[in-house]
């Protein structure tokens, strides 16, 4: 079918419309809304009539005749001259004009409200918690413009406000919307502090309506910063409250808000049994819409075509009847996506004018989104018009849409648009063979999403960027452009910065913030010897930039599809497994050498290079480098070696050893299901015969308090945990054993960061010489490198699979002792106690000594 036949003529002649200026960063704030009225005594009869059959509009989704009673009710008080009821209808309709996506309307109602407030003087609590609610919808107004300090500081102002009408609401509100802005400007610690705080003063509330209210939007604030769990249970504690308040509407919309949560945390059938109570319980017609484009997007995804298929009559006809505003257009939108993966699934069970229904719903929706003048949502459209066309095998009119998407993206200096709307662009270029072109489409993706860092995690849901879908496949595809058989030194350049972004943008995913501060390194001014390999797996092959001090850029690949590569790189890490045949464990250990050694040896010898830095992507993560095999030796008898999240997060300082003092704690008991760690008192008793041990905690001492306490009264170059520990691709499952519980990857933060970054004495050395990687997670080793990065350590030593206690002693035991020589770097003395393993007969197999790995500063 051509599509473009199937849309109307003049579609195409409707001009690119008025722009308005919007980013997509939306983060909820809150609002008093049109249903949270604010008291307003004296008002005549005929405009308050107006005033609540507005709000009974409004929260039926019926925004633009809201806005047309609400228009006529203020200049009824105009002419009346009854200000704080006009200024409380300003406030009214700023939001609805927000709603539909009308952002100069919206300021200019804004405007004029705080001027009429302004004019009365000193203002009594009805006046100051209008100014309350007119300073928090422009502070949503400044969010939307990507103006974070500006609206922290409006929302500051609003919280001062409320606070002198003594409205808890407003307060409360205000409060979690500096939560939100303080999250954007990168200050997590005090945006989760706040919220916590919060949430304690909401326990407390007596007023039922106030608790939910302020319990739900509580919710959406913890889910934006990626506590799931937590957000799922003070949702369904606001769930619970709320029974008893009697508003159907607020009920539905805390039902589809756990539902997403529940969906975001792996949990589809939770997550479809809410969205479909929410569609039940609702009055509200948007509400009811998206909670069924939810349900049959869930189902899209699960395969699960015919329930799908079942839910098609209902959601058009509830699309049909929706108000025209942005939210509306954008569950068309969201509708319409999930339709083009059913096509593409399910070509041949699909009904009649399937297609052709897909194209209208989208078309429709760039007319309502021009109609609108809402240039985000326009954009939004387009793309996916787009999308759909270069789907149907039509690239020349999925060029034009892109382009025309793009074009719209730059002007509303939304990064989020311009990254997904230059993808588009650049993908489609690709196609077509036009590198150059390419390549610069997906530069502007790559800086857009740059800019966007610390933005990514709470853009709004309805166009949010998602890790694995959208972020990531952006940097694959331009590195796979970039390294290509006549790659220039700028080409490799760009590559190497792509790639080292993509390492940290997954690490901002994994903690659902960017609070990592990334600085560029050059390697030749850190270590002569050290030479960088960055392997990196694309879709038809393995490609691998060397980095070699004083040499230019080097790139070399393997043709494998990804399926294969991956096939023998798990068999290589399974083969490590002592019960395996050596002849089969080497065979596949050569192979991986060959792909990443071979190519670079005769350079390598040539460099004298010592130190060998991976920054591996993808599985091979899981791999120890050290068992590398080239058929004579292993690649630590040649090199010593190293793992690394980028160069951009390395902090190159030398370790002073005449200062080395260590923090040891550990537990040679079982607890809590783990076995017992009999030769953990050897360890640190030896131990302390290397280096200073200023403290040890063994045991029942080895408590999260003891730990914190220790840390705080003095400094310590070397913390060093012999302890259970799990690394995860979940942040809540990363974690270390202690007499009296655990402690996760977040906790460990706030344990350690105490001696941070800024301070003169920071933490030279974490060693955690017990943990292990999560069974059967492929990316557990996420929680290897966050650990790493967020204990603010420069170094971090740990081991990928547990091993035997009796082993791993001799071999920390072995480190510190090289550790103290002089000279000797961490990555020389871990080297040579890997090699004394490797010389004793009884743990000379791979799986004891190849574990063990160095994360960060190797000096």
């Amino acid at each position: 079918m051509n599509l473009k036949k199937s849309l109307l003529r003049s579609f195409w002649n409707i001009g690119l419309g008025c722009l308005a200026l919007f980013s997509v960063t939306v983060i909820f704030p809150y609002v008093t809304y049109p249903n949270d009225t604010v008291p307003i005594a004296q008002q005549t009869s005929a405009p308050r009539q107006l005033v609540e059959q507005g709000r009974e509009l409004y929260q039926a989704g019926r925004y633009q005749d809201a806005i047309a009673l609400w228009q006529q009710a203020a200049k009824a008080f105009e002419a009346e001259t009854a200000i704080l009821p006009q200024v409380s209808v300003l406030n009214y309709l700023s939001l609805a004009y927000q709603d539909l996506g009308q952002a100069q309307l919206s300021r200019a109602a804004v405007k004029s409200s705080l001027e009429l407030l302004k004019s009365q003087g000193k203002l009594n609590r009805q006046g100051l918690s209008l100014l309350g609610q007119a300073l928090n919808a422009e502070g949503n107004l400044q969010i939307k413009t990507g103006q974070t300090q500006a609206a922290l500081d409006t929302w500051i102002q609003a919280e001062s406000a409320y606070k002198q009408a003594a409205n808890q609401t407003g307060i409360l509100g205000s409060r979690i919307n500096q939560a939100q802005a303080l999250r954007i400007l990168g200050n997590h610690r005090q945006a989760r502090s706040i919220l916590q705080e919060i949430l304690q003063e909401i326990q407390t509330q007596p007023d039922r309506k106030l608790k939910a209210a302020g319990l739900r939007s509580l919710g959406i604030a913890l889910q934006l910063i990626g506590d799931l769990r937590q957000s799922y249970e003070v949702l369904k504690q606001s769930l619970a409250v709320s029974q008893s308040t009697g508003n159907n509407n607020d009920r539905a919309a805390t039902f589809l808000n756990i539902g997403n949560v529940a969906r975001e945390y792996g949990e589809p059938k939770v997550a479809l049994d809410y969205y479909q109570q929410a569609a039940q319980l609702s009055r509200n017609p948007l509400l009811q819409t998206q909670a069924l484009v939810n349900q049959f997007s869930l189902r899209v995804e699960e395969n699960k075509t015919e329930a799908a298929i079942a839910l098609l009559p209902q959601i058009e006809s509830k699309i049909a009847s929706l108000s025209v505003g942005r939210q509306s257009i954008y569950v068309r939108v969201n509708f319409a996506e999930s339709l083009m993966k059913l096509a593409v699934r399910e070509p041949k069970t699909l009904p009649a004018g399937f297609l052709q229904e897909i194209a209208t719903s989208l078309g429709t929706a760039v007319q309502l989104s021009r109609q609108l003048q809402d240039s985000t949502a326009e954009a939004y459209a387009l793309d996916r018009l787009s999308q759909l066309y270069a789907q149907q095998e039509q690239t020349k009119e999925a060029q034009t849409l892109a382009q025309q998407a793009f074009h719209i993206a730059k002007q509303t200096n939304s990064n989020e648009l311009i990254a997904r709307t230059a993808w588009q662009v650049g993908h489609l270029l690709k196609q077509q063979g036009q590198r150059e072109e390419a390549i610069a489409a997906y530069q502007e993706a790559f800086k857009a999403l740059q800019a966007l860092r610390s933005d990514l995690i709470g853009i709004d849901s309805d166009i949010q960027l998602n890790f694995t879908k959208n972020v990531e496949p952006i940097h694959r595809q331009f590195v796979d452009l970039l390294l290509q058989e006549n790659a220039t030194q700028d080409d490799l350049k760009t590559a190497r910065q792509v790639i080292e972004a993509l390492q940290l943008a997954e690490l901002d995913n994994f903690f659902q913030d960017a609070c990592l501060d990334a600085h560029p390194v050059q390697i030749d001014q850190i270590d002569p010897t050290a030479a960088v390999i960055y392997p990196i797996i694309l879709a038809d092959r393995l490609e691998v930039i060397l980095s070699i001090p004083n040499r230019p850029l080097q790139h070399y690949a393997t043709k494998l599809p990804k399926a294969e590569m991956e096939k023998t790189l798990k068999q290589l890490y399974s083969s490590l497994n002592p019960e395996f045949s050596d002849k089969e464990r080497l065979r596949y250990s050569q192979e991986v050498f060959n792909w990443l050694i071979q190519p670079a040896k005769a350079d390598l010898e040539t460099h004298k290079i010592k130190t060998l830095i991976f920054i591996p992507d993808g599985f091979l993560r899981n791999i120890p480098m050290a068992a590398l095999y080239d058929g004579k030796q292993y690649l630590i008898e040649q090199y010593a070696v190293v793992l690394s999240s980028g160069l951009q997060l390395l902090e190159p300082q030398t370790l002073n050893k005449e200062q080395l003092n260590a923090l040891t704690a550990g537990l040679t008991e079982a607890r809590q299901g783990f076995s017992a760690l009999p030769s953990v008192a050897y360890e640190v008793k030896q131990i302390a015969l290397e280096v200073n041990v200023s403290k040890l905690l063994l045991n029942k001492q080895f408590t999260r308090t003891a730990l914190k306490n220790q840390i705080e009264a003095k400094p310590f170059r070397v913390v060093h945990l012999a302890t259970h520990g799990q690394f995860s691709s979940n942040p809540e499952e990363t974690f270390l054993l202690t007499w009296d519980g655990r402690i996760n990857v977040k906790e460990l933060d706030e344990l350690l960061q105490i001696r941070g970054r800024s301070e003169k004495d920071p933490i030279e050395l974490l060693v955690l010489s017990a943990c292990q990687t999560a069974n059967g997670d492929l990316r557990a080793t996420l929680g290897l490198a966050g650990v790493a990065l967020r204990s603010g350590a420069r170094s971090t030593l740990a081991t990928l699979w547990s091993v035997r206690d009796e082993s791993t002693a001799q071999l920390m035991i072995e480190f510190y002792r090289q550790l103290t020589k002089t000279p000797s770097s961490k990555a020389n003395a871990l080297r040579e106690a890997q090699l004394t393993l490797l010389r004793n007969p009884s743990f000379n197999h791979p799986f004891f000594w190849s574990p063990f790995v160095l994360v960060g500063n190797w000096l």
